[in-house]
């Protein structure tokens, strides 16, 4: 995306001058109790709630979006797959809100195909918290079919409501399980993933300008 990027060690603690925040996927020590639960105790998670506590953007995919629910910045949580199995294909995610900073750039109910690599993605939450993510659009992605049809059959891992990514309610914190990462690039013939990325860049460009001087 033609910007500089700067991996930050998880024991740092402090993330003085970046602009936006993104935990990365993978396995997180080991995975070895639940999925983030240990990570959420790295010492530079302070200073990345603290940075979303103050505005800034962060998101997390697939083991990031873990950490964040564990870390208390997304509700809910996240449970073993429908089958029990570890998943890792190419699924289809409608785009349930487009007035985000991490969705700008796509067209409401947009389909995008994105890969997923996960065994614990079947997000869980109480029926008055997904009340609350339905009424106040916090639902950002949905699974779906290649047509956008949000059905159980297009739901890859029994996830509550078809979920596949939700947003705080200040709008600054985004988790989704989908890896927008790995389908970014034209040689991977899979370019979708980068409107997340656009959508970021505007975000951050639009604030920006509107700061005062």
């Amino acid at each position: 995306m033609g910007q500089s990027a700067h991996l930050i060690w998880h024991q740092d603690t402090s993330i003085k001058g970046m602009d936006a925040i993104i935990l990365p996927g993978g396995f997180s020590y080991g995975d070895y109790l639940r999925t983030g639960a240990i990570a959420r105790f790295s010492p530079i998670m302070d200073a990345v709630v603290e940075f979303a506590g103050r505005g800034g953007m962060v998101l997390g995919i697939c083991n990031g979006f873990q950490i964040l629910l564990e870390a208390g910045l997304l509700p809910g949580a996240m449970l073993r797959n429908r089958h029990l199995s570890f998943i890792c294909e190419d699924i289809y995610v409608r785009v349930e809100n487009a007035d985000t900073p991490f969705t700008n750039q796509c067209e409401p109910g947009q389909v995008l195909r994105l890969p997923i690599a996960h065994a614990d993605g079947n997000y869980y939450t109480d029926p008055v918290t997904l009340s609350a993510l339905q009424a106040n659009a916090q639902i950002v992605f949905r699974y779906c079919d290649r047509e956008g049809h949000v059905t159980s059959q297009a739901n890859p891992n029994g996830s509550l409501d078809n979920i596949a990514g939700i947003r705080n309610a200040a709008g600054n914190v985004l988790g989704l399980m989908p890896h927008p990462e790995r389908g970014a690039e034209k040689v991977l013939h899979n370019e979708d993933g980068v409107f997340i990325f656009r959508s970021i860049l505007s975000a951050l460009e639009r604030n920006k300008i509107h700061q005062p001087v």
